[in-house]
């Protein structure tokens, strides 16, 4: 027989242990012939340490083992398990499911991308999207005889912008992305970001033609849903806002100095990094 566990609410002061949840899951089957998603709820246990990827575990291994979704480390790293719940981008390793007492949880794909199955989104797009900004060191100088060492300065001023882990919440939150498709987007414009304030790096000029433009900086609007989504604080918001400012003194220098000066002037580490020696 299978074990039952009393509803729970948010004032009842039952323990959380015993009390059940509602999971309400879009599904989209279109091997079925299905043509447009669908909700079913799923009464599941309600437990203290369950983040919603349990209760999906919970469903998939004990329900209804059809249900499609992705995830893997479980631990906030891999970054595959991103979902839409109570309409918000969210890891669902890290989104607890007392949070969401009494319910129910919705559970929904990422926004702004073609769904495949269930939970599971296409993202392609975004994988086309990233080599565009030439997320590398770019350097055409020979390597030093040793290593290529940095300051903690220096290392500081391009850090935060390389925790980036490919979620996707950002380009699920930010509402450019959903209307123009050919958008560069809040992950990839702050991963080139993240090269350009590197000290070991010379492809500012190179990564400014595709960033440079409407389908790159110039299409955000600064709403800001970026970095709200963001679970590992990588303020792509920030980090395109401070790209405009570079593209804006890159355009006035093409503008008002020699080409070959203007060269000189750019050739090397962007002049916003800081702790660069002489």
């Amino acid at each position: 027989m299978a074990d039952t566990y009393p509803d729970v609410t948010a004032d009842t002061g039952t323990d959380l242990d015993t009390g059940t949840i509602t999971m309400r899951v879009t599904r989209y089957r279109p091997e079925d012939g299905e043509l447009e998603p669908t909700t079913q709820d799923y009464q599941i246990p309600l437990r203290k340490d369950w983040a919603v990827l349990d209760g999906l575990n919970h469903i998939k291994d004990h329900i209804d083992a059809t249900l499609s979704y992705r995830w893997s480390c479980r631990m906030g790293i891999c970054g595959s398990c991103g979902m839409l719940v109570n309409g918000e981008p969210k890891l669902t390793c890290e989104a607890f499911l007392t949070d969401y007492a009494p319910g129910p949880v919705r559970v929904e794909p990422l926004a702004n991308f073609p769904v495949i199955r269930d939970l599971v989104v296409e993202i392609g797009s975004f994988m086309r999207k990233l080599p565009q900004v030439k997320p590398w060191i770019i350097d055409e100088a020979p390597p030093p005889a040793g290593e290529h060492r940095q300051t903690p300065a220096q290392v500081a001023e391009y850090q935060q912008y390389s925790m980036c882990i490919n979620c996707m919440l950002c380009y699920s939150a930010c509402p450019i992305v959903g209307l123009d498709e050919h958008f560069l987007g809040p992950a990839a414009i702050a991963l080139a970001q993240r090269y350009n304030l590197d000290s070991r790096d010379q492809g500012v000029l190179d990564r400014l033609e595709v960033l440079s433009t409407d389908e790159g900086i110039w299409g955000c609007t600064f709403v800001g849903e970026c970095t709200t989504a963001c679970p590992k604080h990588v303020d792509p918001a920030g980090a395109i806002q401070r790209y405009k400012l570079s593209a804006a003194t890159e355009s006035l220098k093409a503008f008002v100095l020699p080409k070959s000066r203007r060269a000189r002037a750019t050739n090397g580490p962007a002049p916003a990094k800081e702790g660069d020696t002489p």
